[in-house]
């Protein structure tokens, strides 16, 4: 953090009160994903918010603020690698598409995103439990992540045509080596850890396109195309199902089980109740 304390919350959706900006006038739907919300400047947890205009993208019509904040920066984020997979040029003709950390945020819309455009999905879990649960949200077939998270080969049998990886590590690294000739990867997180313990063979040997992600800095034209796209290629049905909505107050015990890996889905802060 650039200063402390600072208002946590890297999302916020709300109307406009005011606005200095001609794109802009009182009433309209808007919301903020990213630019160092909660970390250079102060975030989401609160009743009101000043942000430079740039910062500011109209909710698409399709949704609520509610629904704005359930996708938030993960679901933004999940749009932003169905995007690169697609400029990759993978199709669901060319074969299935893996999810890893397939509860989280990213990962549950990733699931119900690439389910809905016609791929075939495997999600990548450790909570067995969850497989209800994603295949409600599409997902074909459940894959252990104890498969992917232990050093591996460096090229090995070809099981998916791309990938959505929010793990990082050793996890990404076996997804890299498992992709089919000319798959694309995309890699969005690093739960797992930052280090990438992996080969170029998937690279040189498989035509693999690994491309990298960031939600936080992106360009305006990438943000509205991405949101462009939610609007119309997320089942509200999907959405609602991922959703837990809680108060401010609830956020610290929510923290703590994000910490311990009880948290599925999306949660949204309710910061007016």
């Amino acid at each position: 953090m650039a200063s402390y304390p600072m208002i946590g919350g890297i999302d916020l959706a709300g109307s406009v009160e005011a606005s200095d900006s001609l794109n802009f006038k009182p009433g309209d739907k808007v919301l903020v994903n990213g630019y160092g919300l909660s970390q250079t400047h102060n975030g989401g947890y609160a009743e009101k918010a000043r942000v430079p205009a740039d910062w500011v993208i109209p909710i698409p019509e399709t949704f609520s603020t509610r629904d704005a904040m359930a996708i938030g920066t993960a679901g933004y984020t999940a749009m932003l690698c169905v995007l690169a997979l697609e400029h990759g040029g993978l199709v669901p003709e060319k074969g299935d598409v893996l999810v890893t950390g397939a509860n989280g945020g990213v990962g549950s819309i990733s699931v119900a995103i690439l389910s809905g455009l016609g791929y075939t999905v495997l999600a990548s879990t450790g909570r067995a439990s969850e497989a209800a649960y994603l295949k409600s949200l599409g997902a074909t077939d459940i894959v252990d992540r104890e498969t992917l998270s232990e050093p591996g080969r460096p090229i090995g049998s070809e099981k998916w045509a791309g990938a959505v990886d929010s793990v990082g590590s050793h996890t990404l690294a076996n997804v890299l080596a498992q992709t089919k000739y000319e798959g694309v990867v995309a890699a969005c997180g690093l739960a797992q850890g930052l280090d990438l313990p992996g080969s170029v063979a998937p690279f040189i040997l498989s035509n693999v396109t690994l491309a990298g992600i960031d939600s936080v800095n992106a360009g305006r034209e990438k943000r509205l195309m991405a949101w462009k796209r939610l609007a119309t290629d997320l089942d509200p049905g999907k959405l609602e199902s991922t959703i837990n909505e809680i108060t401010l107050g609830e956020v610290p015990d929510l923290a703590n089980a994000i910490l311990e890996g009880k948290v599925r889905g999306r949660t949204v802060v309710n910061v007016q109740a």
